[in-house]
């Protein structure tokens, strides 16, 4: 047994119960996939905020830095003193004494205590071309010195260097605090070229403090344009690879992002902003691992306590499906009873619920189906009633018949044969009228009835009205409820013709659209307009009540109440119509052959 089987296999109370404990489940998993997934997002929009932030106010800091030794290497490239000695020393003139020390006084001393006043410079040197410069420190050196330092065989052009050592007193035991960045800065003159070059150095741990922040589970990077990576005192494990990897991809040069990422297992937050004025970018990453794993922590423990609830759950909803379904055991306990045969069955009365409802609904139906098959007897009685005056009817028929056909004889005799000829076409239309069917007839013998209609109706009228057939055989040949056509053709008439008083033709045309047949009964009279074929579309359909007199559309509604119950609802008559040219009446029927 599959579990389908199973299932069908189980009482109704227990289907509630699994049907409301799935619904519960699938609630309570919804609801608890959305709170944890928002708790989730809150936590990773929280340190994305955070992260941005703290991007925006390193972006700030590092920023005021460039601002302020940008400011002190224009100070200096701007003190005409400076570059009078650095002039001389490059052209070989000799300075006096007297020189030397008045520019030591002024000059070196002033620019000394901007230096010293500035905390964040680690210092300013200015180096000649040559070594025919007297050294006054700590500002002015022989280019002997610059040559200690690693960016010295570098270009002679402005350009920023980093966390390299100072080299130029041969210092010992130097740790990455220490290192420097510099913005070496060329001094050119107009007549000597190059005169000099300006070091003005920020220690590292200044110009990038977030390199050195000893924050937990967060860290900073600097990469230059030229692809070196600095770090500072707390560069995690595998952090080169991650920046290595961030830098695979595009980075925006106008704006810094800040994404949240899965890598190798971790959840990191990493924020990157481009440094134009330094040519470089820098990274800082803060690992929120050790939050999510909570999260995850905090969804088992809610999985488990979703579990219990469940359960409980499950328990409530089968105990209470089991009350309110005992009243229903005792009213299917009640229809077995009846499907026996025991019509006198009636389920008591208990309270105004559904069930209640359900009980005293059964009973009326109970109540019906006894009146219905009283109903019914009564009904098998009058039929028989109807036949046996039906068969009276076609005796005193017989009577009517030979009293035409005598008279269709003294017609003849006197060679009035156009009397004989509307006796003969009122004979067949009484014959046909007054004959006993108790089913439907052929589509070709409500065509002849129509003929012989039409023939004893152009003896009233001054004009005549002439009946054109495009109908196949084989839909002559169909079965129709007996005159539902002829009802079309009078309506035609009196409705449509009349008025003209004209002779005029009446089209019938039969068209086979697959499994069905459509005839099509068109005149071409008064036509109506667009609100009396709703009207009549209204009054066919039942939606307008119809009553006795002229252009009721009592007949037509009839008409469609028999080919309805004939053959469906899907079949029956529609209506279409052109003032003052035609009206088109289709009779749509299935294809069957009559036995």
């Amino acid at each position: 047994m599959n579990y389908r089987q199973r299932i069908k296999g189980l009482k109704l109370n227990r289907k509630f119960t699994i049907v409301m404990v799935l619904l519960a489940v699938i609630l309570i998993l919804v609801m608890g996939g959305l709170l944890y997934h928002n708790m989730k997002t809150n936590v990773i929009d929280e340190n994305v905020s955070y992260m941005q932030h703290t991007m925006e106010r390193y972006q700030d800091n590092i920023k005021t830095n460039i601002d302020s030794v940008n400011m002190t290497t224009q100070f200096f490239l701007s003190d005409d003193s400076l570059i009078y000695i650095l002039n001389c020393a490059a052209g070989g003139t000799e300075l006096s004494t007297k020189e030397l020390l008045e520019f030591y006084d002024k000059d070196i001393a002033s620019l000394e205590r901007l230096v010293n006043n500035n905390l964040l410079l680690y210092g300013v040197r200015v180096y000649a071309m040559n070594d025919s410069v007297q050294e006054m420190m700590p500002v002015l050196y022989k280019h002997s010195r610059m040559e200690k330092m690693e960016w010295a065989q570098q270009e002679t052009d402005t350009v920023w260097n980093y966390a390299y050592e100072d080299k130029l007193f041969d210092r010992n035991g130097l740790t990455e605090k220490n290192k420097i960045v510099s913005l070496i800065t060329p001094i050119n003159d107009f007549e000597n070229g190059q005169i000099g070059v300006i070091e003005t150095a920020v220690a590292m741990s200044n110009m990038f403090p977030s390199l050195y922040e000893n924050i937990e589970n967060e860290w900073s990077c600097f990469v230059s344009d030229k692809g070196e990576l600095y770090f500072g005192d707390n560069e995690p494990e595998g952090a080169e690879e991650l920046i290595l990897a961030e830098l695979k991809e595009e980075q925006p040069k106008d704006s810094g992002r800040t994404e949240y990422k899965r890598k190798n297992g971790r959840h990191l937050i990493i924020s990157s902003t481009y440094l134009k004025e330094i040519g470089g970018t820098l990274f800082a990453v803060r690992d929120i691992t050790d939050s999510i794993m909570q999260m995850y922590r905090l969804g088992a423990n809610l999985a488990l306590i979703m579990i219990l609830l469940v359960m409980g759950l499950a328990v409530i909803i089968n105990a209470i499906v089991k009350h309110l379904l005992k009243q229903f055991y005792e009213i299917l306990k009640s229809i077995r009873k009846i499907q026996k045969g025991d019509l006198s069955v009636r389920i008591p009365e208990r309270g105004n619920d559904e069930m209640g409802e359900m009980g005293r609904q059964i009973n009326i139906m109970l109540n019906r189906i006894e009146q219905l098959m009283k109903e019914s007897i009564d009904r098998e009685i009058l039929v028989k009633n109807s036949e046996i005056r039906a068969l009276q009817n076609q005796i005193n028929a017989h009577f009517i018949y030979n009293v035409l056909e005598s008279i269709k004889m003294m017609a003849e005799i006197d060679e009035e044969y156009a009397i004989s000829d509307a006796i003969t076409s009122l004979g067949k239309l009484l014959r046909y009228s007054m004959r006993w069917v108790s089913g439907n007839v052929k589509v070709s013998e409500e065509v002849e009835y129509i003929k012989d209609y039409l023939a004893l109706l152009n003896l009233r009228f001054d004009y005549e009205i002439f009946l054109s057939l495009n109908m196949p055989e084989s839909i002559m040949q169909q079965d129709i409820p007996k005159m539902s056509l002829q009802p079309i053709i009078e309506n035609a008439i009196y409705h449509g013709i009349e008025e003209l008083a004209e002779d005029t033709t009446i089209y019938m045309k039969g068209i086979i659209e697959g499994d069905d047949c459509v005839i099509e009964i068109t005149d071409a009279g008064k036509g109506m307009t667009e609100e009396e074929i709703g009207v009549l579309e209204k009054k066919i359909a039942g939606e307008i009540e119809t009553s006795g007199g002229s252009g009721n559309g009592i007949g037509l509604k009839n008409v469609q109440d028999r080919i309805h119950i004939s053959f469906g609802e899907e079949y029956g008559i529609s209506f279409a119509s052109k003032l003052g040219c035609y009206t088109k009446v289709s009779v749509r029927i299935p294809m069957r052959t009559g036995q």
